[in-house]
């Protein structure tokens, strides 16, 4: 990700983190179940996503809070049906969702960091209008960074520093937790640290080394 070794950097005063896939189980896990179970296919859905013109507009749009729920379940009941799926679009991103459980570590990790006075970002591209619903936000976070609240979504850089500015921090003071490359490749261009999760007891160890404060 960066030229940088850890011991170049000073240590970083605050954390962004990512939520589906950081502060949950493996998302695309849960997509690969359902995937499987409609189509045959563990990547159909993957590959939709990615690479339908239609459904990669709709999920942009909808991360970006321009198009409900229900309008992006459309597009995508649509796509699979396309491939011989028997799907309908009401609770589709449920059933998507249906495998995806809270990563209690990550959650208990985070919660200790703003708990001990480390300022805490939620920064997370929308999936679905309740993606938060029982979710205690204010015992994670000092604020929340949702894409479709704000109208930008990941990797734009302006998400990050919106953000950082919300913080009260700067950039490169900061370490961005992610389970996408391409996220954290997003936040360092504005010279925020990347963290890149994808074993929960590694990220939390990384944290434990760059946080001692909160861990000790």
């Amino acid at each position: 990700m960066t030229s940088h070794t850890e011991e170049d950097l000073a240590p970083p005063k605050a954390v962004l983190t990512d939520y589906g896939g950081v502060l949950t189980t493996d998302i695309f896990t849960s997509f690969r179940a359902y995937s499987a179970r409609v189509t045959g296919d563990p990547l159909a859905v993957e590959r939709l996503l990615r690479e339908d013109e239609e459904v990669s507009r709709a999920l942009v749009a909808h991360e970006r809070g321009l198009l409900p729920q229900a309008g992006f379940e459309e597009r995508l009941a649509s796509a699979l049906r396309a491939l011989g799926a028997d799907v309908e679009p009401e609770g589709l991103l449920a059933a998507l969702s249906a495998d995806i459980r809270p990563d209690e570590g990550m959650l208990a990790a985070v919660r200790r960091l703003h708990a001990h006075g480390v300022p805490v970002a939620l920064v997370s591209n929308a999936l679905g209008d309740d993606l938060y619903r029982g979710v205690d936000l204010a015992s994670l976070c000092a604020v929340a960074v949702i894409s479709s609240e704000v109208g930008e979504r990941k990797p734009s850089r302006r998400i990050y520093a919106l953000a950082c500015e919300r913080l009260g921090v700067a950039p490169q003071d900061c370490v961005m937790i992610d389970d996408l490359e391409q996220n954290l490749r997003g936040a360092e261009r504005l010279g925020i640290r990347g963290l890149h999760h994808v074993d929960s007891a590694v990220t939390v160890h990384s944290l434990e080394q760059l946080f001692p404060q909160a861990f000790g």
